[in-house]
């Protein structure tokens, strides 16, 4: 499995109605969102199945961005059966998003 990036026509498919989603907002220019994309990989591919890595870019997709009110980037929302159920903002050490797909996955 890998990351991948989902824009404002595919977002809805790529958020699991069974199972997990774990979604990155971020931006290009966002150096903490570039710290955090070798977690996230590195995470999708400890997980595998169990979990749907996908990422947001706030800039290209801006409508996605305000729906679920993402102020600060990064922001790592935790979807699951296709509702958010947690919201992380800010960068996190790997251990916070093993702790939250452990819960849910």
């Amino acid at each position: 499995m890998s990351i991948y990036e989902v824009n404002e026509q595919s977002f809805r498919e790529s958020i699991r109605e069974q199972g997990v989603t774990l979604v990155e907002f971020g931006a290009t220019w966002c150096p903490p969102c570039k710290a955090l994309l070798p977690i996230l990989d590195e995470l999708d591919h400890q997980y595998g199945e169990r979990v749907n890595v996908v990422k947001v870019d706030c800039d290209d997709s801006p409508a996605i961005a305000s729906e679920y009110r993402v102020m600060s980037m990064p922001t790592v929302i935790m979807f699951h059966n296709g509702e958010p159920v947690e919201k992380l903002v800010g960068l996190r050490p790997k251990s916070v998003y093993e702790a939250l797909i452990e819960r849910y996955a």
